[in-house]
């Protein structure tokens, strides 16, 4: 069994950018610039946008923070998302999710020019995806692709369940993973909550991509010996061991699953720092207008 290590694969990614933007500035070129919109003090998007600076930092790039209380109206929002579109010197930018019940992330998500939609939530960028054009590709499924090529996982003609079909994380995985490309090539099934025989499906895959939010979902009898295992569950539980009083657990039961397999990512230190990691890349491309003139 080999631990796949995010942290250290994203650190490594981060180096490799900060070394393509140092050249970029000594060469006259402008350096990236991403901007983050956070709404109201959810206690995990204060950290996940707090990660994202300290990650421009490290990346060479200009960050730019806009805080907004809970109480902003879609107006407001959608005022700021407009203001973001038309600056020159933002070259991407994020509105972190989710956001207060009376605005409707669609209609934000749908507001952001798709040319500075670095998340790759914007229909545009989900649908030039899905037909393997160019394009901003969401964090999660593009990090986990990463992962996969920089250890070299052999994915063409494999059996890969994908468990989860959010518009963030399963659907676009399952669209990556199908593509003619490598990592890709392989052969998807998607489930989720109404899937009969979910254990056999699982049992038979060569590659199992867990994101559907119940911890300890994956055990032992529902992996075959040999199987390569993708933890994206990141749910708080209750530890009376940790100073904060909890602690992050996978979707996997990782002590019963990780003897069984060849490879398998940790929770944290995994998916989660690739997700990050992955704006950093989706935000040189922006700068580099690589995608979109």
């Amino acid at each position: 069994m080999q631990l796949i290590d995010g942290k250290a694969t994203a650190a490594e990614i981060k180096q490799e950018i900060a070394e393509e933007v140092a050249n970029i500035v000594s060469h006259g070129g402008k350096r990236p610039h991403l901007a983050a919109i956070l709404v109201g003090h959810d206690g995990g998007s204060e950290t996940y946008v707090k990660n994202k600076v300290l990650a421009c930092e490290a990346c060479g790039f200009t960050s730019t923070l806009i805080r907004f209380e809970d109480d902003v109206t879609e107006s407001e929002l959608l005022s700021q998302v407009d203001k973001l579109n038309k600056d020159d010197d933002i070259d991407g930018f994020i509105v972190q999710l989710p956001l207060p019940k009376h605005i409707s992330e669609q209609k934000v998500i749908e507001a952001i020019d798709y040319r500075k939609d670095v998340d790759g939530f914007h229909p545009i960028n989900v649908g030039r995806m899905s037909i393997g054009l160019p394009c901003y590709i969401s964090a999660t499924p593009n990090g986990i692709i990463e992962l996969l090529r920089r250890y070299q996982i052999e994915t063409s003609g494999k059996k890969c369940v994908i468990l989860g079909r959010s518009n963030i994380v399963g659907k676009p995985m399952a669209q990556l993973m199908m593509q003619k490309r490598l990592p890709g090539d392989a052969t998807v099934t998607v489930c989720h909550s109404h899937s009969k025989n979910l254990k056999e499906e699982c049992k038979a895959a060569d590659i199992i991509i867990a994101a559907i939010g119940i911890p300890n979902f994956v055990t032992a009898d529902m992996v075959k010996p040999g199987a390569v295992i993708i933890d994206v569950g990141t749910t708080r539980v209750k530890d009376e061991t940790k100073k904060s009083g909890f602690r992050l657990n996978g979707d996997v039961k990782f002590d019963e699953v990780a003897p069984l397999c060849s490879y398998i990512t940790p929770v944290p230190g995994g998916v989660g720092p690739m997700t990050i990691c992955s704006l950093m890349k989706n935000t040189l491309a922006a700068g580099k207008k690589e995608y979109y003139k």
